[in-house]
């Protein structure tokens, strides 16, 4: 059978027609684009919504991570702890802050940090742990927070995956000292580019206060690169994306000549830094982003139903789904418990399993079904041609991330998959 549209799970999955309406007011509208007031509105949502004092906003993920690091007085050397089975976008602002990464292992079952991996690469240098919510399944924060408690490290929650996840009741990023959190093209909430640290901490809330302005603002390039990112996708790339492949051609040509920005660049894939990173958030990426806060209770309410769905559907067939989800905790699987017993509200950025040829059938999904399924993570520290030598990841020192790199595959859960793609998607992979 053949389709023209595809199923995708990434190619900025989020955006709706009013999306794209922004988008295009913002485009004719250039005196907004560096200056307004969404910036300090996506602030002040975010210290209302998780319950924070500090929050500020830069433009993407790594940069609030990086800004993080900065703010916290670290010298040059010292170690930081971060889980493998990840982007290259976590251990890069580590390096380009002068610190040195030190991978953990993860768990075979929820894809989070082995606490006791972790204990067992603790060393004199170690200064802090980044603990990673994988595809919006918090993580064991418990085991963590004891082990930092303990050992006088600086806890950091990455929760770029994991915008209204829970753990025991409480919001991640308000465990640690700091949070960051992404609006990257296929995260949770979506400006394309765009993120947010988060802390309780005085002091660490005036050093972040201090380095965004350092900083400065992206260039109007840039910003214009991302503004036409949803516009280019919704009315030309997606519609004719798997017709001759005419509309992946245009996708890379677009990047190839800087019409549109790559997720990842080449210097990242190196562990270099590109000189658009780190900067503050502009204005019409804080006003998409705005856009796409205010509709986040209808995404991640959108993702459970895609997600149980799943479940249900999955659970008799040799596709491993994640241990820890009990759904007889509830009529779905939004609950599970970890291994500490603490109750967590997953919100499935993406519904992860588990097969022997899951690389085979993510080839024959596109290949055959025209279904993007995803493929995060093919490698320890993705994306896949990322120099593992240069990101200092040693290989066979985590054995679980490059066990389920060979293993996993991503099920789409946006606001775009509608019942019947994910009935299609079930059917397509009840064949293996």
């Amino acid at each position: 059978m053949s389709y023209f549209k595809p199923i995708s799970i990434s190619l900025s999955p989020n955006v709706e027609k009013d999306d794209v309406r922004l988008a295009l007011n913002l485009i004719i509208r250039p005196w907004l684009w560096k200056r307004g007031k969404a910036v300090k509105e996506i602030e002040e949502n975010f210290k209302k919504y998780l319950g924070v004092k500090y929050a500020f906003s830069f433009n993407s993920g790594r940069s609030s991570f990086f800004a993080i690091l900065k703010s916290l007085n670290l010298e040059k050397g010292d170690e930081v702890s971060l889980q493998a089975f990840t982007c290259n976008a976590v251990p890069n602002p580590v390096l380009w802050a002068g610190l040195e990464p030190i991978y953990i292992d993860c768990n075979l079952d929820d894809y989070n940090m082995s606490a006791s991996d972790l204990e067992a690469k603790i060393g004199p240098r170690t200064r802090a742990v980044v603990i990673q919510h994988t595809y919006g399944l918090p993580a064991d924060i418990a085991q963590i927070k004891a082990i930092c408690e303990a050992k006088n490290l600086i806890l950091i929650e990455d929760c770029a995956h994991s915008l209204g996840a829970e753990y025991g009741s409480q919001k991640v990023g308000t465990f640690g000292k700091a949070g960051f959190f992404s609006f990257s093209r296929d995260k949770i909430i979506s400006s394309v580019y765009g993120g947010i640290a988060v802390t309780n901490d005085d002091e660490l809330g005036e050093a972040l206060r201090q380095a965004q302005g350092k900083m400065g603002l992206p260039s109007p390039f840039w910003v214009l690169q991302q503004l036409l990112h949803p516009i280019l996708l919704n009315y030309i790339i997606l519609p004719v994306y798997n017709f001759l492949d005419l509309g992946k051609i245009f996708l890379v040509l677009s990047q190839w000549f800087h019409i549109l920005s790559k997720a990842v660049s080449w210097q990242e894939k190196q562990g270099k830094r590109p000189d658009y990173f780190p900067k503050a958030l502009p204005n019409a990426m804080a006003t998409l982003a705005l856009n796409q806060f205010n509709k986040l209770e209808k995404f991640n309410n959108h993702r459970q139903k895609i997600a149980d769905y799943y479940y249900e559907n999955l659970k008799d067939t040799n596709f491993k789904l994640p241990e820890k989800f009990d759904p007889s905790s509830r009529a779905s699987t939004e609950l599970s418990r970890t291994s500490s017993g603490q109750a967590r509200k997953n919100v499935f950025l993406r519904f992860t399993i588990k097969h022997k040829d899951a690389h085979d059938i993510i080839y024959n999904a596109w290949h055959k079904q025209n279904i993007l399924l995803g493929d995060w993570y093919t490698t320890p520290i993705a994306p896949f041609d990322t120099k593992i030598k240069e990101i200092k990841y040693i290989a066979g020192s985590c054995q679980n991330a490059e066990y389920l790199a060979k293993q996993t595959l991503n099920l789409p859960t946006h606001i775009n998959i509608s019942d019947k793609d994910a009935e299609r998607i079930v059917k397509f992979l009840k064949n293996f």
